[in-house]
């Protein structure tokens, strides 16, 4: 028996009710104490199209998928045909009757098929429940999670109250039944066949009670606990659901949440609400945000404090809205015009997405400037299970930055306010709206420390310029360095960002494990960085491999701006889909045993100069 340590993959048409399935025994499995990595892949369609919803379990913390898969829930040929050759030797295909199997790719595989007519039970079972028969077919889904449940060890108990929960409060009481009849009936029959998988989920007795969130679910959480109160944001994959989550949550925590016409509409609305003083931001993807760089503009000219999230997918263009990558970097860093201050962070885990999108509200009103989030499709979807203690919820203070209260303007004359006053670290105290001593002009153009437009003195221009761009050196001194992770000195380094993070932990884990000692360095923070702490940090790297989910390695080029550093290798990744720490550590030991190989050919450079030597 292998004991809470599985991939289970649930595949299908798009709704064949796939992702409802499996974040129903993801639920199951949390509330029995069990800990659950999920993420999902779709196509941008309602119905059609193949999608999976992948579910790693263990009774450890698991912060990414996995490649090998012990258990396949096929819903239809393709799940079939697609997942085969993914399943471990001894793994299962849990499938309806009706659907063919290949016997001998089964027996190639050592993989077992466990065949049931859940359709035809399901119509029976519906019937009596006035069910249509098209509706009535979809309890398949329910049927195979009874049987996952049944070859897996899980009691029946733990499934059937999320059955009923998620049946009962939307379609009533009849449909509940007969779901979980299905569910009971399935359970049944694969019980039959359980001594045959070798996988079990055994809850253990001391089982914590644990969230599920995605990475979107605690970018949400994060701005609403730095006292965020507006959002405005135009639908677009894969951010959509920051707005959607903060709406769910507006009459509690007394949020504004506004939908609008289009994503210039969208930014504008946030720079608009943060005039005002309120903590504002927006979200969108890589399309949406070309749309916002004018906008962003202007929020550095006028010096507003304004949070923008890009949750990346693949393009240029519509590419690809429901896939993943890391091809903004580079735009992000030089969007809109001319220069202006901005800071870049690229949280990497559940985690992360919380704790930096707070801090990124302390940072935007602390250097009165914009801060880009940069997340991606794999990370706003991607779900996982995560204790208490592992989110930092006390510890955020709200720091507003060179903020003037009340008193501080009593003490000034109308007309006295410098918005933009010169200063020696270039941020200029802000006074918020309301006070009739903090009267002033906020515009586009360039202006004078009042904000006024006057004769555009060239002197003006550059010590209001200089006065902007003064804010980067304090920034750098803020910025986090890249993380280290594994043994401090290891001959080879992973290096990457954002929502790779725990990808490439767990490949260093891997190599480690392997006997090739490897380490990683993550950022987190990444601009503007600090040239010379940055340099010091990778000089502590001896061979350097680059892993990022874009073509040109966009990372790597900032570094070797920065820094002269050139990576000794790269690891990239542009399909649209997350990498695996697996995938990495196979890459990694190629590209060693490599190296190895080439080193054993070149010969000893003593050598070399004592030939040149002897034969000039």
């Amino acid at each position: 028996m292998i004991k809470n340590n599985m991939t289970i993959k649930i595949g299908g048409e798009a709704g064949q009710g796939m992702d409802t399935s499996g974040a129903g025994f993801a639920r199951a499995l949390v509330r029995a104490g069990l800990q659950i990595f999920a993420n999902q892949d779709f196509m941008s369609r309602i119905r059609g199209g193949y999608n999976f919803y992948q579910l790693r379990v263990s009774d450890k913390p698991v912060y990414a998928p996995d490649d090998a898969t012990q258990l396949v829930l096929a819903f239809n040929q393709q799940a079939i045909a697609q997942h085969l050759r993914e399943i471990v030797p001894g793994g299962a295909i849990i499938h309806d009757a009706a659907l063919k199997v290949d016997a001998a790719a089964l027996a190639e595989r050592n993989v077992h098929a466990f065949a049931f007519p859940f359709e035809a039970k399901a119509l029976e079972v519906g019937r009596p429940a006035g069910m249509d028969p098209k509706h009535a077919k979809l309890m398949l889904n329910t049927a195979a999670l009874g049987a996952t449940a049944a070859i897996t060890g899980l009691p029946f108990e733990r499934i059937a109250q999320v059955i009923a929960e998620n049946f009962g409060k939307k379609k009533g009481s009849a449909v509940a039944d007969a779901n979980l009849a299905m569910a009971r009936w399935a359970y049944d029959q694969a019980l039959q066949s359980a001594d045959q998988f070798a996988w079990k989920l055994i809850p253990p007795a001391d089982g914590v009670n644990r969230m599920i969130l995605n990475g979107n679910q605690a970018i949400g959480l994060g701005a609403i606990a730095a006292g965020c109160k507006f959002i405005s944001a135009y639908p677009m994959t894969p951010a959509t659901s920051i707005i959607e989550f903060m709406t769910a949550q507006a009459k509690r925590f007394n949020l504004v949440t506004k939908q609008t016409e289009d994503e210039l509409a969208a930014i504008l609305f946030a720079i608009g609400a943060a005039q005002t003083g309120v903590r504002a931001m927006t979200a969108t993807s890589g399309g949406g945000f070309s749309l916002m760089v004018e906008a962003l503009g202007m929020a550095g000219m006028t010096e507003t404090p304004l949070v923008v999230v890009d949750s990346q997918r693949p393009g240029p263009s519509t590419g690809m809205p429901t896939r993943t990558g890391q091809g903004d970097l580079l735009f992000l860093l030089h969007a809109s015009q001319d220069e202006f201050p901005r800071i870049v962070l690229a949280p990497g885990g559940v985690a992360s997405c919380y704790a930096d999108t707070a801090r990124a509200f302390n940072l935007a009103e602390k250097y009165q400037c914009p801060v880009l989030i940069l997340t991606e499709g794999f990370q706003a979807f991607a779900s996982r299970s995560v204790g208490v203690e592992e989110m930092p919820f006390e510890e955020f203070v709200v720091d507003r930055g060179k903020t003037l209260t009340d008193a501080d303007l009593d003490r000034l004359t109308p007309g006295e306010y410098k918005r933009y006053a010169l200063t020696a670290d270039g941020i200029s105290p802000r006074a918020l709206p309301g006070h009739p001593n903090a009267v002033y002009t906020a515009t586009s153009d360039e202006h004078t420390e009042y904000g006024r437009i006057e004769d555009e003195d060239p002197a003006n221009r550059i010590a209001q310029h200089d006065k902007r761009m003064k804010k980067i050196e304090a920034m750098k001194r803020e910025m986090r360095m890249p993380e280290w992770y594994g043994p401090k000195h290891a001959p080879l380094t992973l290096m990457g960002w954002g929502a790779t993070r725990y990808a490439i932990r767990e490949a260093v884990d891997l190599l480690n494990a392997e006997g090739i000692e490897a380490n990683a360095l993550h950022f987190i923070d990444i601009y503007p960085l600090d040239e010379t702490r940055l340099a010091n940090e990778l000089a502590q790297a001896q061979r350097l491999i680059d892993v990022e989910g874009n073509s040109t390695a966009q990372l790597a080029q900032v570094v070797r701006v920065y820094t002269g550093r050139t990576p000794d290798d790269k690891i990239l990744k542009y399909d649209g889909r997350p990498f695996t720490g697996a995938e990495l550590a196979r890459a990694v030991a190629r590209m060693n045993t490599q190296a190895a190989k080439a080193r054993a050919r070149v010969p000893a450079r003593s050598n070399e100069f004592l030939r040149v030597r002897a034969f000039p």
